[in-house]
């Protein structure tokens, strides 16, 4: 079934196997119980004494089911918990292997949380074939029951505009697949590759690029290992690789011991500088991030990881602690975030959101146009608005909280940064140049055969 690459995880033990053994786990239960302020150090903390004895399967045990009750859980959550999951405790809720077994799959128990609106309904009970609808519960704490133009409830439960073709849409209009030299690896750059280690994602996001590929009937599309060997090889084959990047799917809802296989043999591979993972595990799933995980992932620097971020009511307490594990273990973070339409389209939603990204470590990194997948026309924004989004966070906010804007070309060609024009031509031995107030001021750079063929252009 496709539960059964989370259940062999051998590192989170189930929940009921624990009761308190150590003064330091009463201590962290009597403190939880006033105060969740001092998650992360308290976290620390144990990681630290237990790893100055001999890390024994008992203290690993404890390290990980602590970790779970250390885990913050917001208000909101705990409100949303206690109203749909009453008999579920706090390190069940914790535990990931709870929250993605209890996905919510059906309408049924859609509609024990949330009124659908005739739009969701219909396109829910019309939808055939990949990208079927999971939420997490800890996600669905995030949706609003009501209103159904709540943005993030709009990124991942179907309407019937899903089930429109518009112009330029395709169901690979990126050509992944015409890039991929062997199955699972796309090799469009010439000194990087994708590749895709899963098609499982614990949420679907509705406006999925490789929609195609994940939750098929009959199963997600999975990985073999026999595929990860032929990627391999083929990337030990190419010197040129110095780039890998892991996607699917998402790499991190694999268990521990299938991480820790693949980055081990990338990282044996002399030629591979640089690996990175694309995920929106730390945003949808944050409590797959534990203290055994973190600990694989920092045996492999450099690593990198690209985290999807949509709005700002994603930056809840747990998303944080995530986000600070992730960083503590020093693995640079950026976000790309898909420009959506009635979703975040607005200044006034991506300026929060990257500022608030960076108050969590996360550099905001790419801001793409929604790709041409057939049946998410709704979801894009012309490219002028893209560029309206730039100027209007550009010089109005930190450098660092200002993204690329990237259109990926369909057909394969590339990702391609857009700017508002800033440049507006010369007068002379001066550059006209447009600052983010829309003010015109005149750069002295004497005429060159460059600045020629700029101007031309």
């Amino acid at each position: 079934m496709e539960e059964t690459q989370f259940l062999a995880e051998k590192e989170e033990p189930p929940s009921t196997s624990y009761s308190p053994k150590t003064s330091l786990e009463v201590t962290i239960n009597n403190h939880l119980s006033h105060n969740q302020s001092n998650i992360s150090t308290l976290s620390h903390k144990l990681d630290t004494q237990l790893t100055q004895k001999s890390k024994n399967k008992n203290n690993e045990t404890t390290l990980s089911v602590v970790s779970k009750l250390l885990f913050p859980i917001s208000k909101k959550s705990q409100a949303f918990r206690k109203k749909y999951y009453p008999t579920i405790t706090n390190e069940q809720w914790n535990d990931w292997h709870w929250q993605v077994s209890n996905r919510i799959r059906t309408i049924e128990k859609l509609e024990r949380i949330v009124k659908l609106s005739d739009s969701e309904k219909e396109g829910i009970l019309a939808h055939q074939g990949p990208l079927p609808f999971a939420i997490t519960p800890y996600y669905a704490s995030l949706l609003d029951g009501i209103d159904a133009n709540q943005p993030i409830r709009k990124t991942v439960i179907m309407t019937k505009d899903e089930e429109l073709l518009s112009p330029g849409e395709a169901e690979d209009p990126l050509n992944e697949e015409g890039d991929s030299p062997v199955k699972g690896l796309v090799h469009r750059y010439p000194d990087r590759v994708l590749f895709l280690a899963t098609g499982f994602c614990s949420v679907y996001c509705r406006y999925c690029t490789r929609s195609r590929m994940v939750g098929n009937v009959g199963g997600e599309y999975k990985h073999d290992m026999k595929q990860w060997e032929n990627a391999i090889e083929y990337i030990k084959a190419h010197s040129e690789v110095r780039d890998v990047l892991i996607s699917g799917g998402d790499p991190l809802t694999l268990a521990d011991d299938k991480i820790e296989w693949l980055l081990s043999r990338l990282r044996k591979i002399p030629h591979v500088e640089f690996i990175r993972m694309g995920t929106k595990v730390p945003v949808v799933l944050p409590q797959r991030i534990t203290p055994a995980l973190t600990k694989i992932l920092k045996k492999y620097h450099p690593l990198w990881m690209s985290v999807h971020f949509t709005h700002p009511d994603e930056l809840t307490p747990e998303v944080q602690e995530a986000c600070s594990r992730l960083a503590d273990a020093g693995i640079p973070l950026g976000s790309q975030t898909v420009l959506l339409k009635g979703v975040n389209d607005f200044v006034d939603v991506l300026k929060p959101l990257y500022q608030g990204l960076l108050k969590i470590r996360v550099k905001p990194y790419y801001l793409y146009q929604c790709d041409p997948v057939q049946g998410t026309a709704h979801f894009r924004t012309p490219i002028s608005k893209g560029l309206e989004m730039i100027q209007g966070l550009r010089g109005h906010t930190s450098g660092y909280a200002v993204p690329q804007y990237i259109v990926d070309a369909p057909g394969g060609g590339g990702k391609i940064p857009l700017l508002p024009e800033y440049y507006q031509g010369r007068e002379g031995n001066y550059v006209l140049l447009k600052n983010y107030e829309g003010e015109i001021f005149k750069y002295y750079d004497e005429v060159q055969e460059d600045s020629k063929v700029l101007d031309k252009q």
